[in-house]
């Protein structure tokens, strides 16, 4: 049975749209998903399913939740494809912490992500790859005008991002999953 790993966009962000873990878990077992597990308090859930429909179980979990949040879905072999096509080693391993992946629910468009650099002259390191884009904010992180809203508005699609760190755990958890 296939892994997937869920990744809430925009909960328990500074106190905003409270999901409590342990309800996502019920929510999700609800749904049908098995062997859920979550990961950390910003909407990481991993589980098993043997529905091939991406689009109706994202609608579905999206749906089901009390809150208005994004939905956007990786199976373990392309979290897995996530971290090998990693274009920048050395920060994922010298500052893991300040380098993320953001998730896309699809992959933007040459002219979209040429209007976010052509937008955007801050001091992040950044590179498409498919429907994800790594970012180094480096130390300025907590004051880049980097936002996850100015991402989704000009590349066009949802995003929600992770830290090195949280991707690789997720990998991980979903592993441990995966039939011996």
């Amino acid at each position: 049975m296939p892994v997937f790993i869920a990744l809430l966009r925009g909960i328990n962000v500074g106190g905003h749209q409270k999901v409590v873990m342990a309800e996502l878990e019920k929510l999700c077992q609800s749904l049908g998903l098995r062997d859920v597990r979550t990961h950390l308090q910003s909407g990481n859930v991993v589980f098993r399913t043997t529905r091939s429909d991406r689009a109706k179980l994202t609608r579905e979990l999206e749906s089901a939740l009390a809150i208005q949040a994004k939905v956007i879905l990786r199976s373990a072999e392309e979290l897995r494809n996530v971290i090998a096509a990693n274009p920048m080693t050395e920060e994922s391993q010298s500052d893991p912490s300040h380098y993320v992946v953001v998730f896309l629910s699809g992959a933007p468009s040459a002219e979209a992500m040429k209007s976010l650099v052509d937008s955007y002259d801050g001091p992040e390191k950044m590179q498409l790859h498919g429907a994800e884009l790594y970012l180094h904010y480096g130390q300025e992180m907590a004051r880049s005008k980097l936002s996850n809203a100015l991402l989704e508005r000009r590349l066009g699609v949802s995003a929600t991002a992770r830290n090195w760190n949280t991707v690789t755990r997720l990998l991980t958890i979903a592993d441990e999953m995966a039939p011996s």
